[in-house]
């Protein structure tokens, strides 16, 4: 008699379902749910065809039902764009672009568009090769903040991809940084970069201000080509001409700020107030001064540009220029999304306006 070998039932450990995950739904797969055809679902999720209410209805109804994913990839080859706004900065951490960001991101949320956050760090080439990232994504809108360089090949690459952007159903949008030139298909919104820092000049020189420091000019940049030209100009027009001498270049950061007027200081000229480039400039003068026993305002009156959230937590609270960070990226957005409605608003330019604080007085006050 053949000897039996015993039969072990083994038991495992409950285990997660490890049976093959049910295919993704198809666009046919929606079209049948809904019961009409796949071109039907293609224009629905498209929206560039007029679709009746009900069948829109019967086919989103399914895709909910189904869990359909739009392909973005898929979308961008149809010719569909993928519903997103891309928000091209130098530096995230910057309060400056931080806050048209936040209108930025409001306006597009309102839109039905997804926000998405790019940084350049300051390089040319990066935002070149982010816009080109862009395009070929599909985005709705490629919105580049901060001022340009006054550089031939890079002006001549943005307009090239702007075109290119068009091309595409997309569009860039410059927000504070001037035109690329007529015929260009883009967005410009803009400020009057160079009538806020005349405004400011004016109401330094009024207060009896005649010998200013102008600390942060940064060659090449068209936001400082524009601040240099207000203060400039608010100078000549009084009668005065700025002391080259006290014009300093330099980067828009409080440690530029704080070194530069060390070396200011140091130098042995002769000022009453400082024209810091920006507000976070302005934060490193207001340090080095009172490190040098300089008193602001009493001895020299301090004033910056951009009236960030800083502009009031330093000490005395500072005199600046105010910029509509908000309303700059709600406009850029709102414009971009709405140019065939809106095609002679395609050029915009916000006002601004000086904010009076305890780091400006009249000389000898």
């Amino acid at each position: 008699m053949a000897k039996r070998t015993p039969t072990v039932k083994q038991h495992s450990a409950p285990s997660a379902d490890t049976s093959p995950a049910k295919d993704a739904s198809t666009v046919r797969d929606v079209a049948a749910r809904a019961g009409v055809s796949a071109s039907t679902v293609s224009r629905v999720l498209g929206g560039t065809y007029p679709v009746a209410a009900s069948t829109r209805a019967r086919v989103l109804k399914a895709m909910r039902e189904l869990d359909y994913v739009v392909n973005a990839h898929a979308r961008a080859l149809g010719g569909a764009t993928n519903k997103t706004v891309a928000f091209v900065v130098d530096d995230v951490t910057g309060p400056f672009y931080a806050h048209i960001a936040r209108g930025v991101e409001e306006q597009a949320s309102a839109e039905g568009r997804l926000c998405m956050l790019c940084t350049t760090h300051g390089d040319p080439q990066r935002v070149l090769a982010v816009v080109e990232t862009m395009r070929e994504q599909r985005a709705d809108a490629v919105i580049v903040v901060g001022g340009a360089w006054e550089d031939k090949a890079y002006q001549d690459r943005m307009t090239h991809f702007a075109h290119a952007l068009d091309r595409v159903g997309s569009r860039l949008v410059l927000v504070g940084r001037p035109p690329l030139g007529p015929g260009v298909p883009a967005t410009v919104v803009d400020y009057d970069n160079e009538g806020g820092a005349f405004a400011m000049t004016s109401h330094l020189i009024a207060s009896g201000h005649q010998r200013i420091a102008y600390l942060g000019r940064v060659p090449g940049l068209s936001t400082s080509s524009q601040r240099i030209s207000g203060f400039t100009r608010a100078h000549e027009l009084l009668g005065l001409t700025p002391d080259p001498k006290l014009i300093l270049d330099g980067v828009y950061s409080r440690s530029y700020g704080y070194q530069g007027t060390r070396e200011l200081l140091a130098s042995g000229a002769e000022f009453t107030a400082i024209f810091a480039g920006t507000d976070m400039v302005a934060a490193g003068t207001l340090q080095a001064l009172r490190e040098a026993g300089v008193r602001v305002p009493d001895d020299v009156a301090v004033v910056g540009y951009d009236d960030i959230p800083v502009a009031m937590d330093v000490f005395p609270s500072l005199t600046t220029v105010n910029i509509p960070h908000e309303e700059l990226g709600r406009t850029a957005v709102r414009l971009a999304l709405h140019r065939d409605e809106l095609p002679d608003s395609q050029h915009v330019v916000l006002g601004t306006h000086i904010v009076v604080r305890g780091s400006t007085r009249r000389p000898g006050r």
